[in-house]
């Protein structure tokens, strides 16, 4: 039997090479992030690197073309919302138009089931899989959301390995910067969450206040 073709995963990085892309730093609490746009809307959203240079070397290399502008008035409210999400973990950003135009159908059905996680609560990667119909496709998911351009807003961050250990994150400062964001979101400690069952379930983890 011949195995199983893995699943198409799209260009890496980000996709805003036309023209007039453009690209902006705004200032959260962890830091100086970037936004980039496109015609069609959000093309990607980068964590901060060590140093504001490393975070506009990111986007150059992520989404080469895109030259910093000024944002426009949704851009901008985008990029307000995500700060405000990254103090306080409880923003909506559910409303935000991502430029999916190059990413593959298995990417974007990725990214569209990550965005159904609940801030507050994570899911395994092979949980992900299960919930997209793909059962055994854990490794293709985890691929897809290291590619993610859309930190925070597709929430790769909520995706952890299946014994509730901290999985991988690409962004920012790699797992620290996942742990902190799972904090801001009032998830528990990684070491401290309960295994996640292979049905796909959710679970949600209150943080403990004495």
């Amino acid at each position: 039997m011949p195995s199983p073709r893995a699943p198409d995963l799209g260009r890496p990085g980000g996709f805003a090479t036309s023209p007039g892309a453009g690209y902006t730093l705004f200032e959260t609490a962890l830091g100086s992030c970037a936004i980039v746009w496109s015609n069609s809307g959000i093309a990607g959203i980068e964590l901060p690197e060590p140093s504001v240079a490393g975070t506009r070397r990111r986007v150059a290399e992520r989404h080469p073309g895109a030259v910093e502008a000024e944002p426009p008035p949704d851009v901008r409210k985008a990029s307000e919302a995500i700060a405000r999400h990254l103090a306080k973990g409880a923003a909506d950003l559910s409303w935000m138009r991502l430029d999916m135009d190059r990413l593959s159908p298995f990417a974007r059905r990725v990214y569209e089931e990550a965005r159904s996680v609940p801030a507050g609560a994570t899911v395994s990667y092979g949980g992900l899989a299960e919930r997209l119909g793909r059962p055994g496709a854990a490794r293709a998911v985890g691929q897809a959301l290291k590619r993610n351009p859309f930190a925070v807003v597709v929430p790769c961050h909520r995706v952890v390995a299946a014994g509730g250990g901290i999985g991988g994150f690409s962004a920012g400062a790699g797992t620290d910067t996942k742990r902190r964001i799972l904090e801001i979101e009032g998830a528990a400690p990684i070491p401290a969450m309960e295994r996640l069952s292979s049905d796909a379930r959710l679970v949600r983890v209150a943080r403990q206040v004495p």
